[in-house]
């Protein structure tokens, strides 16, 4: 019986079932113009003016949609964690298959439940000085080792992993995988926080990462134990979570705020090109403060070598030689001086020597006579006597004589 029911008409495509509940939907008066009490949440404004959201309350969500023609008679924006009251009609998104809320007008309502206890521990924590800015640290210039703690599934990972890569390839990364969402994910960051500490490890600085979201999907890192473990942790903490307009508690505790994870990435690591211009520029600089240095240092060296070879044994040495040169040259033109005087006189004493010697005495006609017994010269008729043999000697010989009779004069 059900197979015959159920097979007795044609079937309808989904796009018939959707306009079906559409229209049921739109014909129901009490869904047309309808007012929703609700806490905001996933609030998004693109280029295009219209304004998305979702409220929720502890049992269920529902999607709005608020026209740009009606969003522009806003006195302000919501935010996400805003208790309002919405104004519109339910109806159904075809392409999505998504019923959701037309909202034509908002009305505040007071502050939601969950933003209310973000409020609550973000005054508490305060107090107890877990956010005061003289406890913050500053980041290492040059970290060696990045603790993360995020799930190793997200993309936030991928988007840190890239930014890391493209940065500062030379940097070691430490997963602590953790869930980043729902009841088990607080103690897990807490844990992963605490261990990433291990000084074993070696970490240098420790990410907190996650992806944007709403209230409810980043309300792990609102915990109380997570905001304690960042601040109790011996290693600097960045907090990269969520997108730019997203604060958690975590946030507050963490060293350093990012507004996203790829923007706290960035933060923690130096640009590796702008370090290769760094030390190109460092090297031009130190090559000529050496040059500057070499070129002072070969003056010094020269002046150093120029009073070396004034002062210095070698140089004295040939000064004195250059001395005993002059003095030699000086001697020998005194010797040859005397020299020469006394030549003079030599050759003057020699003139008057010959003039008064035998040979000047002989060439007058005198002559010397020696006996030939015993070479001695006669003198005297008395050196010889009769019968002596004789040598005469003249200026130009000598002939010998024999004595006759010797006669006094």
């Amino acid at each position: 019986m059900f197979q015959s029911v159920l097979f007795t008409d044609e079937p309808l495509s989904v796009s018939e079932v959707t306009e079906r509940i559409k229209a049921l939907l739109e014909d129901d008066p009490g869904l047309a113009d309808v007012r929703v009490a609700g806490e905001i949440s996933n609030l998004s404004r693109p280029a295009s003016g219209h304004v998305y959201f979702t409220l929720k309350d502890a049992g269920a969500q529902l999607r709005c949609v608020m026209w740009r023609s009606a969003a522009v008679r806003l006195r302000r924006l919501p935010a996400n964690g805003d208790a309002v009251i919405a104004r519109g009609r339910v109806s159904v998104y075809e392409r999505d298959g998504q019923y959701q809320l037309y909202v034509d007008s908002l009305a505040a309502a007071g502050v939601g439940d969950l933003y209310q206890e973000f409020e609550r521990l973000k005054a508490k924590l305060e107090a107890e000085g877990l956010f005061d800015a003289a406890r913050k640290r500053a980041l290492p210039a040059f970290p060696r080792v990045l603790g993360v703690v995020t799930s190793p599934t997200g993309a936030a990972f991928q988007d840190v992993l890239n930014v890391l890569r493209r940065r500062f390839p030379l940097i070691e990364v430490v997963l602590a995988p953790t869930l980043v969402q729902g009841e088990e994910a607080p103690p897990q960051i807490a844990r992963a926080i605490q261990a990433l500490n291990d000084p074993a490890l070696g970490c240098d600085v420790i990410l907190l990462a996650r992806g944007g979201g709403s209230l409810e999907e980043l309300w792990a890192f609102n915990d109380e134990r997570v905001a304690r473990a960042i601040a109790g942790s011996r290693v600097p903490v960045v907090s990269g979570v969520g997108h730019e307009i997203d604060f958690t508690l975590a946030d507050f505790a963490a060293d350093v705020r990012a507004p996203t994870p790829s923007a706290a990435a960035e933060m923690i690591t130096p640009d590796i090109v702008e370090l290769r211009q760094r030390v190109d520029a460092l090297s031009v600089a130190l090559n000529q403060i050496l040059q500057q240095r070499i070129d002072a240092a070969r003056a010094d060296l020269q002046m150093l070598q120029r009073a070396l070879r004034v002062l210095s044994p070698l140089g004295q040495l040939t000064r004195s030689r250059e001395r005993v040169g002059e003095l030699r040259a000086r001697l020998d033109a005194a010797v040859m001086g005397r020299l020469g005087l006394w030549r003079a006189q030599l050759d003057g004493l020699r003139g008057r020597l010959q003039a008064v010697g035998p040979e000047a005495t002989l060439a007058r006609g005198y002559a010397i006579v020696q006996r030939d017994r015993d070479g001695a010269v006669v003198r005297s008729v008395r050196d010889v006597a009769a019968g002596d043999a004789l040598t005469v000697r003249v200026a130009d010989g000598e002939f010998g004589v024999r004595v006759i009779a010797p006669q006094p004069i």
